[in-house]
Parts: structure tokens; sequence; C-alpha cells
């Protein structure tokens, strides 16, 4: 027989400026604790898992000693792919409740749904989500499917693209219930739904024994309402609501305006309305709804709340701002932070909750949605050695194991391109341990240098014939070889999963298993491979990394326990039911917090409102909930940035609401001002203009003809470069230079020389074949195509002209060397050629423009010279006789045709010309390589124009001071 129910039903609140958790534990204890054996008899309704810490914890706070706890229930959160406690499963098997699908299962079979339409997986999974959302939407709400082709009707005209949606979602309703009744699996929410009832009954025809209390929920979803008109109508029965505000904080006028209006709009962004919704769907008026007798710990003012609530108040109402009396608008212990940017603001952050351990036991949080932002803090605490307890943990994808099957994946799908082939490399989970791994370090570092410049060609085969047998790619081969197929044709995701496995075993033996993230991403790839049969998603090269990031991410590495105990990282759902002395309120610009609304691709904001759904704005209301909440903490600060990573933010309009009530909240100008001077160096004394000086001694004696421009222009562009012995390097993957264009041009015309001796027919096949080449880009290939074969006609009517007057081609690269005042002077012409009277034509091949004559007047520009020197010394093997012509063969575009020869001896004849360049090089060298002249930065600026070595000399701190 059913025990008598209650009187009245036992519903109560817990204001914000309480401790929720802890004033729940020490009402139940003061309540039920004279036994010792009546708490252990009770139960706790809680919303989620991570409720059930918090109070654990509050209850051992409460304690000071030995205590049987009650059982602690969580009812599940669909959000947070929670099942419903194992305490409330059913006991008997008549009434069998099938299992619920698994949520990365369900997530892959309704993309498999979507596939049909969407063009890629990448797609089908992103559209998957959010059917499962609105899917989630129905099923939480106990919205018939079948009531959708009634609504439809009743909506009239639709945009067309929602009529595709609503269609596409008709079907998918129509056949997603029969796959899951041949798997034998029901949906979360669903489970979930049919649980609540099942229990919402048993307790009506058979209360249990002991209190029951469901505490700190908040959904209105009708299943779990249900339950709760239940549970507050039981005999000790017990409904705890957090920051419910009563007719002493929220007049009855603006309660009641939360309700739909004639229009059928209603306030779902105010932070009480989905409390309201509640006690509506449970059958209580606000005014029977109690205040929860004991306080707990960490409690402010009561008079916070009235504030609080008068600045949260709907719009319409908000007009009674300007008559409030100034203790309702007062927030004292509420301080507010503005900072320049988000890296200021996790500064300042770091700082407060840093201060707050000045103070023995006193705790502090950090509440915000901002990811990015929690993590930058947690980064700075370290600095004073606190590892802050973050309770939100991190993404799968942000792990160790998890950057290694990304990268894994990313080497494939680039075909081992050498930017994802060489962070693979690089992993701190490859290359072994210790001396092996600083021994397989230093052999991936040649390869870097190696890699450096223009992507080589695809796979093993274009790495092949760019390294050959060079050693350490030879020992980074059988590594790259294990993933080198992995994404060659399209796969399904069991097999994506076992090759992924597979590539990281061969990579990095068993050490990407090892911690908690090492087991979940185990545990997760296994997980394919469980249901494979089921799926028919396939992944592609260009898939693998977005699907398996987005799938990765979707798992939580939480933290062990042992962080600090007195600072804590919470995100919203975490702080829900627990305070701190000190709370930090961050992040509040808009489309942080709140958030923007998620929008749903399947149904239209009408259809959503005449199944009776929330629109996509309840969200906002929920996020005002917890905004309003976490203000009742002791003391507050709220904090802000006037930019994020990409421009200037907008102020949430939370922090808009404070700040206009209130007339302004209290700045917290001392951490503000501490924070730009954390880290400030003081005055900064720019860098003089460089000269260095060294020994005569320690000069180069020997200097290439193409450095000696640098070395009078920039002579410390030249030291840094022959002395310091440094070097410019290439990006990795870099875009076809200039540079790289000229030294494929000259091999085309070295080969054109040595091989077909400059036989005009056989040059432009040549250059044909360099333009097929499969490290060219196509549009590369585009651009540069028609400018380079119209250059290599011309070259080919030079040559026709040049041996019709009896000139000939001699050889091709050909190096050489001669001493001037005891300096080696070498270089390397790019070709020779033999005039018919006997002389030499030495000849520079340009890629872009030829120098100027006002440059070789001035003394630069003598690289030709300084060759026609060597020439004249016979310092090239295998000639002999004297320059007679020096000539520059432009390749660019001059006038209406590309092409140009360009003489610097013209002018002044070619012995005025030899000359002319000996005596230049004669006074540099007596200067910089054989006297003691400083090496002073950017001598000649006009003829310095690289700037490889601007940064090593500080230019930007001394150019145009000095």
């Amino acid at each position: 027989m059913p025990e008598r129910a209650a009187a009245r039903p036992a519903v109560f609140t817990i204001p914000a400026n309480r401790s929720f958790a802890d004033a729940l534990a020490a009402g139940l204890i003061q309540r039920f604790g004279k036994d010792r054996l009546a708490l252990a008899r009770g139960r706790i309704l809680l919303p989620n898992n991570r409720a059930v810490r918090t109070v654990t914890e509050a209850f051992v706070r409460a304690s000071g000693g030995g205590l049987l706890l009650p059982r602690l229930i969580p009812i599940g959160d669909p959000e947070l792919d929670e099942r419903i406690g194992g305490a409330l499963e059913p006991l008997d098997d008549s009434e069998d409740i099938p299992p619920a699908v698994e949520p990365l299962q369900r997530l892959l079979l309704l993309a498999d749904f979507v596939r049909r339409d969407a063009g890629s997986a990448t797609e089908a999974l992103r559209l998957a989500q959010d059917l499962g959302r609105t899917l989630d939407s129905l099923l939480v709400e106990q919205v018939d499917p079948a009531r959708l082709r009634d609504v439809a009707d009743e909506a009239g005209d639709l945009a067309a693209h929602w009529q595709v949606s609503l269609e596409r979602l008709k079907v998918i309703l129509d056949e997603w219930p029969s796959r899951l009744a041949q798997m034998g699996r029901i949906d979360l929410a669903d489970r979930r739904n049919r649980l609540l009832a099942r229990l919402a009954g048993r307790w009506r025809d058979n209360p249990p024994v002991g209190f029951t209390v469901a505490a700190g929920i908040t959904t209105a979803a009708p299943a779990v309402a249900a339950l709760l008109h239940r549970v507050a109508r039981m005999p000790d029965g017990l409904v705890v609501l957090p920051a419910l505000n009563l007719s002493h904080v929220l007049p009855d006028e603006e309660w009641e305006a939360l309700d739909p209006d004639d229009r059928g709009r209603a306030e779902q962004t105010h932070p009480q309305y989905h409390l309201k919704l509640l006690l509506d769907r449970i059958g209580v008026a606000r005014g029977e709804v109690q205040l929860w007798p004991s306080a707990g710990r960490a409690a402010s003012p009561a008079v916070r709340a009235r504030a609080v609530a008068n600045a949260m108040t709907a719009a319409d109402f908000s007009d009674k701002w300007s008559s409030l009396k100034p203790a309702e608008r007062r927030l004292t212990g509420v301080r507010a932070a503005e900072f320049a940017d988000g890296a200021a603001e996790a500064q300042g952050i770091a700082l407060a909750l840093r201060e707050a351990l000045e103070t023995p036991g006193r705790t502090a949080a950090l509440l915000t949605p901002d990811r990015m932002l929690a993590r930058r803090v947690s980064a700075l605490l370290r600095r004073w050695d606190i590892e802050a307890d973050d309770s939100a943990g991190r993404a799968l994808g942000e792990t160790p194991v998890g950057t290694l099957l990304l990268n894994i994946a990313a080497t494939a799908a680039e075909d081992l391109a050498p930017t994802p082939l060489l962070a693979l490399l690089k992993h701190p989970l490859v290359g072994g341990e210790g001396d092996d791994r600083v021994r397989w370090l230093d052999t991936v570092r040649v390869l870097d240098l190696q890699l450096r410049g223009p992507r080589p060609g695809a796979g093993i085969a274009g790495l092949d014939s760019h390294l050959g047998d060079k050693s350490a790619w030879q020992t980074v081969r059988p590594y790259a070889e294990t993933v080198a197929n992995l994404l060659a044709r399209p796969i399904s995701l069991a097999e994506f999963a076992g090759q992924l496995v597979d590539a990281a075993q061969s990579v990095a033996a068993d050490r990407p298993w090892r911690g908690a993230d090492g087991r979940m991403a185990a545990d997760l790839l296994a997980e394919f491979a469980s249901f494979h049969a089921a799926l028919s998603t396939t992944i592609t090269a260009e898939d693998a990394v977005p699907v398996l990031r987005d799938l990765l991410d979707r798992q939580r590495v939480r933290p062990p326990y042992g962080g600090h105990p007195r600072i804590f990282i919470w995100g919203l759902l975490e702080a829900r039911l627990q305070q701190a002395d000190l709370v930090v309120l961050s992040g509040l610009n808009e489309g942080t917090w709140p958030a923007a609304p998620s929008p749903d691709p399947w149904l239209a904001p009408k259809i959503r409102a005449n199944l009776n759904l929330p629109n996509l704005d309840f969200r906002t209301g929920l996020s005002a909930h917890d905004f309003a909440s976490a203000l009742g903490a002791p003391q507050v600060l709220v904090t802000r940035a006037r930019r994020d990573d990409r421009s200037p933010t907008v102020a949430s309009r939370f922090w808009l609401r404070l700040q206009a009530m209130t007339g302004g909240i209290t700045r917290e100008t001392m951490l503000e001002r501490l924070v730009g001077v954390l880290d400030d160096p003081g005055d900064v004394k720019p860098s003089s203009r460089p000269r260095p000086i060294p020994a005569a001694a320690l000069r180069p004696r020997r200097i290439s003809v193409t450095s000696v421009d640098r070395l009078k222009a920039d002579p410390f562009a030249f030291y840094a470069q022959a002395m310091l012995k440094l070097r410019t390097l290439d990006p990795i993957d870099a875009d076809h230079s200039a540079a790289w264009k000229g030294t494929a041009v000259h091999k085309v015309l070295e080969e054109w020389l040595n091989e077909d001796d400059c036989s005009p027919e056989k040059l432009l096949p040549r250059a044909e074949k360099l333009l097929r080449g499969e490290t060219i880009h196509p549009m590369l290939r585009a651009l540069w195509a028609p400018r380079l074969l119209e250059a290599i006609k011309w070259i080919e009517e030079q040559e026709r002209e040049d041996r019709a007057s009896g000139r000939s081609p001699l050889k091709a690269e050909v190096t050489g060397e001669t001493a001037i005042d005891g300096v080696a002077v070498h270089g390397k012409a790019d070709r020779i050629d033999a005039l018919a009277d006997g002389g030499l034509a030495i000849v520079d091949y340009k890629t872009g423009k030829a120098p100027a004559q006002k440059a070789v007047d001035a003394g630069f520009a003598i690289q030709l010279g300084l060759l026609g020197l060597i020439a004249r010394a016979d310092g090239f093997t295998g000639f002999s006789g004297d320059p007679e012509r020096h000539e520059y063969w432009s390749l660019t575009k001059d006038r209406d045709s590309f092409g140009k020869r360009v003489c610097p001896d013209k002018k002044m004849g070619a012995k005025e010309f030899l000359a002319h360049a000996e005596a230049n090089f004669r006074e540099a060298a007596a200067k910089w390589l054989t006297g003691e002249e400083p090496f002073t930065a950017k001598l000649n600026p006009a003829y310095a124009p690289y700037g490889d070595y601007d940064q090593l000399m500080r230019l930007e701190e001394w150019y145009g001071r000095e």
C-alpha cells in the first residue's frame, strides 16, 4: 500500500548568495543526521555526474568526521552523453527497457543517413551533430515526430531551403526508429524519459524508504518535471532548486511577464524563465516555494541577490533602474576589470587568483565558458608553481596521443608533404626515449635542413628522388613508409582506425597508449571497430584530419585529483552547484558569454515554435542564470578584453546591464595596472648601429665575386655571413621563390650547353620538361610558363645570331679563382663563349633585371668585372685569353618582349671596365679584409636590398635615428 502523500509540495530554493552544495549538505545533516543511518537510507537525485562529485565534497566538508552518505544518483544529462544513474535502473525484467545506443555510434549512424545528401564525411558529421541535437530536442520535449507533418502544413509557406531540410528530416524520422530497432537500441534521451517515467510511477504506488531529495535540477523536460512533481509530494520528499528568485527578490509582475504573450513570445533569455517553466510543469506556484533553512558556507549579503535580479530584469522593466534605491542597485563585493586583449585578461585573472592564496584558507575560482582563456590562465599560474584544478579537462585531440594520431592522418592525407612529415617525426612520442631520443632528433634536424624550400614530389618516390641515399632520409624512411599508403584509397572508418593504431604502434611503439589519454584513445579507436558492420561511412584523404579531429575533440580527458586545493577553474556546468570565496567571471563578451545561439539547420524557427520547442535563445537564459548565480559569491571579479585575437570585441549584454544599473561597477584599477607592469622590462634603450671590428688576423682572405657588393653596401651583413657563418633558411614547403626559379633556369641552360652544345632546337624541349616537373604547383606553371617560354625563344634567337657571327659557346657553370692584393677572389661564370677574334665573352644569366649602369658607375655590380679579372689571370682551368665582352642576359620583360642583353662594359670598354672593377675591389679589400675598417650595418642602403640580417642588426631600433 502506498504511504500517505505529503500535505503540500515540498519545494525549496537555495538563493544565489549561498553555496548550493554546502547549504544542501548542511541542511540534510541538520534534518536527518541525528540518526547516523537515516542519511544512508536516503537518496539525492542530482543533474549529472559532476554534481555528484560536488555534493560529495560538500558532505565531506560539512561532516567534520565519519559519515554514511546518502545515495547520490545522477538523472543523466543528454548534453554530456551521460546515462541515468544505475540506482534508478528497473530491477524487474518483465518491463525491460532496451539499452541506449552508444553516443559515438549514434553520431556515425546519423552521419550515414545524411551522407546520402552531404558531399563529404566532414560535412556529414557536422550535419549529423546538428541532427542529433534536433532529435534530442524532440525526445526531451516528448514531441511525437508524426506531428511534423501537421505542423509543417500549419506553418504555411516556408523558404525553399527549409522545405528541403524538413523533407529530409521527415524521411530520417521514419527510418531512424527502424534502424535502432534492428540493433535492439533506443536513443539515450528516449531511454532517460522511459526510466524517469517508470520511476515516477513506481514511487507513486510504492514510495521508497527514507528521504528523497531532487537537488540542483533546472531542466524543465517533461519527464524530469513529472519525476520532480512526484518527489515534491512524497513523504520525506524534497525538491531543492538553485537560485530561484522569490517574490521579495523578483516582483510578481515581472515573474508573470515571463509567460508567453498574446503572440506566443516568451522571455526565454531571462535567467528565471526555465525555472518558471519547471515550476509550471511540476504544478507548484512560486508562492509555495520555501527558502532552504541552512545557509551553508560562502554566503554573501542577501541584498546582493536583489541587486542582481534587478540588473537581469526583462527589458520591459529596465526603466525601474532610474528609481531604484541605492541599496537595491549596489553590488558591494563585485568589482570589474577591463583589459586590452585576451593575454592581458588572462594575466590579470592569474594575479587575482594568486593574491587570494595570501589569505589562509581562502578559495578562488575562475568561471568562464572560454576554454582558451582558461588554458592561458592555467599556464600563467604555473609561474608560481600553482597547478589549478581545471575540471573541464582537455580535449583528447590536444593531448600527446591525440596530436600524434592527427599528425599521422595529416602526413598520410598530404602524401608525405614535408611540414606534416617533420611534425610527425619530431613528435615527443616518436623516436624512443633518453639517449635514443636525442640521436633521433639530431637525425630529424638534418632532414629538416634538407627539406627546406619548395615541396618535393609526392610520396615515397618523390622523397627518394629529392633526397636520394642521404643517411638522414634512409634512417627515417621506414617510419614514412608506415603511413605512406594509409589513405591511398577511400576506406571505412573501422579500417582507418585500425591502420591508425598500426601506424602509431610502428612509429612510437607502446608509448601512445600510456596514461589516461592513451587509454581513452585506445578505447575510442577500438570502439570504431566494434560497430563497423553497421556503418557505411568512408574516409578520404580530404576528410581524414577534420573527421578525426572532431571525433577526438568530443572526448574530454579529465584531470586526476591532486591539483591545488584552493584554486579552481570551472566551466558553466561545473560551477552550478558550488561557490568559492572569490569567483572570477571572465570572457564577458558577446559571442562568448553568452555564446551565440547554435543554428538548427533542420527545423525552421516557425516549426520549432509550433512544436512548442524552446527557441534558439533558450540557452542564453540558462547562461544568464549561471551568471546571476555566480554573482552571489562573497567576492566577485568580472572581466573582459576589449579585443580578441582578430578584432575589437563587443561587451556582453550581462556586463552592460551591470554597468547601466549601477552607474559603473567599482573598477579593480590596481589589478589593471599590475598587468601592465608585471612583465614590463622598464625603459628600453634602443640599440645603436652595429659596427663590429674583428682583428685583422680573423678577417677572411677569400671572397666570392657575388659577396663583394654585400661587403661594400652592407658590411655587417657580410660579417654575419662570412665570419659568423649565419645563413638564412628557406621555409619548409616554401613557395617557388625568384631564387629557386633562377637556379632551375640556370640548370636548364647549363645542361643545354654541356649536353646539346647550345643547339637552338633543343632548348625549348628542356624548358618544357622543367615546367612539367612534379614539384611545380599548377598555379605557378600557369603563371610562369608563358613568360619563361617567351624568354627561352629569345635565347634561341640570340644563339642563332651569335653562331652566324662566329661566336661559339665553350663551357657553362665554370669556376675559377685569382688573387688580388693577397685576397683570393673566386666565382662561377654562368657561361663563357669564344668570340670570332679569339677573345672571350663572359655571360651571366638573370631571370630578373640586370644591374643598372648607375650601380656599375658607383662601384657596385662588379661581379662580371671580377669574373673577367679571373679569366684574364687564367683562373678558369682550360681557358686562356682576354675577356672582351661582359654580358647580362636578362630574361625579364623589356618593353613589349622578353629578353635583353645588357653590357656593363659598353660605356667604358672592356679594359676600362676591368680596371674599374679591380680598383673598387682593392679599395674594399683594403678597408674590410686586410684593414681594420668596422663592419658598419647598412653603409649604403640603396645597394643593400636584402634584409636577411636586418633582425640581427636590430635595424628598426636605429635606422633613421643615426
